[in-house]
C-alpha cells in the first residue's frame, strides 16, 4: 500500500542559511534504519537549472581566502632575514668583522659540490615551498562556499556546502517511501543516496529528482551543481 505523494504541490520552503552541526564536511545523513544494499536504482536528474546570468544580474565570482596565516609566516620570515642581512651588511662597512654564520655559509657554498645531496633538498625545499606560495595566490580557496546569484551589483553572497546539503535532505526525507538519505554537496555535483523500505525504487527516484531538483532551483546558486540520485532497500535482519 502507498502513500500518496505530490511533491509539486510542496510550497514551504526550508532555511538555506544558519549554522549546520550535524552536516560535517558535506555529508547529511538521516537514519530511520542502515544496512548495506540489496536493490538499488540510480540516476541523473536531466532538469534545466536556473541560469547563472540572469537580465541585469551580475556575474558571481568565488570567494576569496585571504590566507592571513600564510601571509604573516612569510612575511615575519622575509622581515626577519632581510633585517638580519642588513645589519650585517652594516657592520662590514663600520670595518666590523662579518657575523659567524654569513662567513660559514660562504665557506660551505664555496667548498660543496653541487651535486652535493644537502644542496638539492635544501633547492628542492625552496622550490616547493614557492610553488606552495603561488598556489596560494593564484587560488581562490574557500571551497566549501557556494556562490549564489548577483541579482543586485554590490550585493554578494554564498551557501555554505554542509547548509545546501541540509537543505536537499530535509526535501529529500519528505518523500514518500525515502526511509534514509545521505547527502554530499560538491561545487559541481550534488550526490544523493537513498534507502527506500517501501514503494517502487524507479517511483521513489523519479519523485526524488523532481523535488531535488527544485531544491537546487530554489537555492539561487549562481553555478547550480548536476543531481545524481541512488535509490536502494534496506537489508532484510534475520
Amino acid at each position: 500500500m502507498t502513500e500518496p505523494h505530490e511533491p509539486e504541490h510542496r510550497t514551504r520552503r526550508p532555511p538555506t542559511t544558519g549554522p549546520v552541526e550535524e552536516a560535517a564536511k558535506g555529508d547529511v545523513l538521516e537514519g530511520k534504519g542502515d544496512g548495506p544494499e540489496l536493490d538499488q536504482s540510480a540516476s541523473s536528474a536531466a532538469y534545466d537549472p536556473v541560469p547563472a546570468q540572469q537580465d541585469g544580474a551580475v556575474r558571481a565570482g568565488r570567494f576569496w581566502s585571504a590566507r592571513r596565516v600564510p601571509a604573516a609566516l612569510l612575511a615575519l620570515v622575509v622581515l626577519g632575514g632581510s633585517g638580519l642581512l642588513l645589519y650585517d651588511v652594516a657592520a662590514v662597512r663600520a670595518d666590523r668583522p662579518a657575523m659567524h654564520w654569513r662567513r660559514s655559509l660562504a665557506d660551505e657554498l664555496a667548498a660543496r659540490p653541487l651535486e652535493s645531496a644537502w644542496l638539492l633538498a635544501a633547492a628542492a625545499a625552496a622550490v616547493a615551498i614557492g610553488l606552495w606560495l603561488l598556489a596560494l595566490a593564484g587560488t581562490p580557496g574557500l571551497r566549501d562556499l557556494l556562490p549564489m546569484r548577483r541579482d543586485r551589483p554590490g550585493v554578494r553572497a554564498a551557501l555554505d556546502r554542509s547548509a545546501a546539503a541540509l537543505v536537499l535532505r530535509d526535501r529529500a526525507v519528505e518523500v514518500s517511501g525515502v526511509q534514509s538519505v545521505r547527502v554530499r554537496m560538491g561545487r559541481g555535483r550534488a550526490v544523493v543516496r537513498a534507502v527506500s523500505h517501501f514503494r517502487e525504487l524507479d517511483d521513489v527516484r523519479a519523485d526524488l529528482d523532481t523535488v531535488l531538483g527544485t531544491g537546487i532551483r530554489e537555492l539561487g546558486l549562481a553555478r547550480p551543481p548536476s543531481l545524481s540520485v541512488h535509490v536502494r532497500r534496506p537489508t532484510k535482519k534475520g
